[in-house]
């Protein structure tokens, strides 16, 4: 391991899905991590294994307190936190007509906002050590809208831009982000983590109420493995220069490719008429 290989992992959100795949593999490497969920006996069996190079803690990261708490925890535990893994988050689906206020806002809490507030409480620990490594888990919904998400699709884009802005400020203390965005996987996002609000409109019948139902059946035969997916993400938080987005999955490549390329093609399209609003003698 060179000095910039991360060691020493603290990952959110380990109950199920990609983080607790993510912490498994990172402890039969010989990795330590902090393996934390809302409920850390949910992840006793994770750590037991890694002895001590295993640390299990209680983290909602919509609780400011326990943010501050699990960060000194694994501070102390471990003197340092080289890589952050902002795993926690969930899907919610409805149209946009039909959306819950509370739904929606409980949904920014944990995607956005938690993943916020994890960030800065670690952050000032990798900027005095000059590196560290921010993997933020994106969706391809981060980059491509879709009828019955569209909340969900939200804020995954900010996780998008926050991403953006932050690799930029970071890069001069040796701090690489990465986001994460994964297409259709075998985890239980589609399953038992899946919120909904059920479309009652007939004009959505055949579009966003029919990707809702589709979403909830198609749970357990994705394509997406998230072992492989959790192998993925090792890869690129070792590397000296990790990209800047990793989209996983087949199916999420093609949309996403899909999309920026429909995307550029419009710009380009719109150049005479969008660079004409400039002053004419700029």
């Amino acid at each position: 391991m060179t000095d910039t290989t991360p060691s020493i992992w603290f990952i959110t959100g380990c109950s199920t899905g990609f983080g607790r795949d993510l912490a498994r593999l990172v402890l039969e490497r010989g990795g330590r991590a902090v393996v934390t969920a809302r409920d850390k006996a949910r992840v006793a069996d994770l750590v037991e294994p890694g002895g001590e190079r295993a640390l299990a803690l209680d983290l909602d990261v919509t609780d400011s307190a326990q943010i501050a708490a699990a960060v000194e925890a694994a501070e102390a535990r471990f003197g340092a936190i080289d890589v952050l893994v902002n795993n926690a988050g969930y899907g919610y689906q409805s149209t946009i007509e039909e959306g819950e206020d509370a739904e929606i806002r409980a949904q920014f809490e944990a995607n956005v906002f938690g993943l916020f507030a994890m960030t800065r409480a670690v952050l000032p620990g990798m900027r005095a050590r000059r590196r560290g490594r921010i993997l933020n888990l994106s969706s391809v919904a981060g980059l491509a809208g879709f009828p019955g998400s569209g909340y969900y699709a939200a804020s995954k884009h900010a996780v998008e831009g926050f991403s953006d802005a932050l690799a930029a400020e970071a890069a001069s203390f040796g701090v690489h982000v990465t986001c994460i965005e994964p297409g259709p996987f075998r985890t239980d996002w589609a399953g038992r983590s899946l919120k909904q609000t059920a479309s009652h409109i007939p004009e959505y019948a055949e579009t966003a109420a029919a990707r809702l139902k589709n979403t909830a059946a198609g749970s357990g035969r994705q394509a997406g493995d998230p072992v492989r997916a959790a192998q993925a993400m090792i890869q690129v938080a070792e590397m000296d220069a990790p990209p800047r987005h990793l989209v996983l999955g087949a199916w999420g490549v093609d949309a996403v490719v899909k999309r920026l390329r429909s995307a550029l093609d419009e710009v380009e399209a719109w150049r005479e008429t969008s660079v004409a609003t400039d002053f004419p003698d700029a």
